[in-house]
């Protein structure tokens, strides 16, 4: 937008709304409000310059000046300032010629048919007494065969109240027994499944994530037997809505040649036994020895309502290299996600990685469960704490870094630095990279060096939001 035009809604700013806010803010969505036309999006400009400064709105907890992922959800500074000054204007409507038009959103799955559909065996009625509820709905996968699987989507069958998901996989039928001693459909469950399970975080959904599927030869397997847990974050309502969310499973079209394996940094890996004394703040370093080299996939922090940011990164043994992986500055558990890497990301062998949480039991934390404060420890309820980063991961091999983990399309080749635009920071990357034979980060056209040809092509992008 140029600084002398007053932006109008069609022009400037409904193409940020329907790319950052739509998703949720539309009928049949969880936003509380629809934000699809003029009409509606003018009742609200105020409240929406308000909610995008403060960094509220478009919900996304990482720092994405410290490291990126797929899916984003992040305002330009240039979007705020659109929407400011289209507020301060007067929320002038314009030409609605200029408008883009709704996206097309995807109805059904993102990804294709699926091999199998795991369903809830029973729909789940959620009160309309506009409070959270955290359910965990059982769903089998086959008993007598092992499911070699490359994607998991979520497909949630009430999007008024679904706020997120999260799998896990139990091979003990212990989730199967809790689900028996609850009346209802599945068994209540606040901050993780329950138990000890044999994973706690197999897949997820937020809404507007694409289902991430994993390149070939990469993938998990669903053993003989086991159950595949689904656990809904339900959001508030105002009236009582049934919710029967599926699961579709599609299965590797090669042989899985490298398992994704998960491991998890707990408090048996902290500088100090895990414990917050009421009107106090604490901070932890939970640390872990990389024995050999893995590329990452995703990475996932966990806490509960005392939680108040988080810093995860490695470090190599000589302390001269640093990988920054995540940071969440301010910690809200009501959208914890699961956060999927834009390619594999090495970590060598040697190299130690890093957790940092920062606690805060005191009356200052508004969302502290406890008036006044109470000693908190680790345990499963609402008004304990965990420690927690879960990483997944596989085997390094060598390519691995080229290899994207986001939907087709989803990056430009020239965006290096996966922030979203070609700039600067993409051109210093080349450079740093340049006369590079093997390899190479910054092989934009991949003829396996970095030359004045990459260059070029990098110039000619420059300045292109991806």
């Amino acid at each position: 937008m140029a600084s002398s035009q007053t932006p109008t809604f069609h022009l400037d700013v409904a193409p940020i709304v329907f790319q950052h806010c739509a998703e949720c803010h539309r009928p049949g969505e969880i936003g509380p409000m629809p934000l699809t036309t003029y009409e509606e999006v003018f009742a609200y400009g105020e409240f929406i310059e308000y909610v995008t400064a403060t960094g509220y709105m478009p919900p996304w907890t990482p720092d994405d000046t410290y490291s990126h992922f797929v899916g984003e959800r992040v305002l330009t500074e240039d979007e705020l300032a659109t929407l400011s000054a289209w507020v301060a204007a007067g929320k002038p409507e314009g030409d609605p010629a200029d408008n883009p038009g709704l996206p097309d959103y995807p109805e059904g799955s993102q990804i294709g048919e699926p091999d199998l559909i795991l369903t809830m065996a029973d729909p789940y009625e959620h009160g309309g007494d506009m409070s959270d509820q955290y359910q965990v709905f059982v769903l089998p996968g086959d008993p007598d065969t092992d499911l070699s699987i490359r994607a998991l989507e979520v497909r949630p069958g009430n999007r008024n109240v679904a706020h997120h998901a999260i799998l896990g996989l139990d091979v003990s039928g212990t989730a199967q027994a809790l689900d028996a001693n609850d009346p209802d459909p599945g068994y209540e469950s606040f901050g993780s499944f329950g138990f000890d399970a044999a994973s706690n975080f197999f897949g997820g959904w937020v809404p507007g994530a694409a289902t991430v599927t994993y390149p070939p030869g990469i993938g998990r397997t669903v053993p003989a037997g086991a159950d595949v847990l689904l656990q809904m974050h339900y959001g508030p309502s105002p009236v009582t809505e049934l919710d029967q969310t599926e699961v579709n499973v599609f299965f590797s079209e090669e042989p899985i040649e490298r398992e994704v394996q998960t491991t998890f940094m707990s408090p048996q890996h902290l500088d100090q036994f895990f414990y917050l004394p009421a009107n106090q703040t604490r901070t932890f370093h939970g640390t872990m020895e990389v024995s050999t080299d893995v590329s990452l996939i995703s990475i996932v922090p966990h806490c509960h309502l005392i939680g108040k940011s988080w810093e995860v990164f490695a470090t190599s043994p000589n302390n001269q290299d640093t990988i920054p992986l995540i940071a969440i500055p301010d910690w809200d558990f009501n959208w914890q996600g699961f956060f999927t890497f834009p390619t594999l990301t090495k970590i060598p062998q040697g190299y130690t990685l890093h957790g940092i949480a920062t606690y805060d039991n005191t009356t200052n934390n508004p969302f502290n469960p406890n008036s006044p404060p109470q000693n908190v420890t680790f345990g499963e309820g609402t008004e304990d704490e965990m420690f927690f980063v879960f990483f997944d991961y596989v085997l390094y091999e060598a390519g691995d870094e080229s290899i994207e983990l986001g939907p087709s399309g989803d990056a430009c080749p020239t965006d290096l630095t996966t922030d979203g635009v070609v700039s600067v920071d993409d051109l210093l990357a080349l450079l740093s990279d340049f006369g590079c034979l093997s390899g190479c980060q910054a092989d934009i056209d991949l003829d396996e060096a970095v030359t004045i040809a990459d260059l070029l092509v990098l110039l000619g992008t420059f300045g292109t939001n991806c």
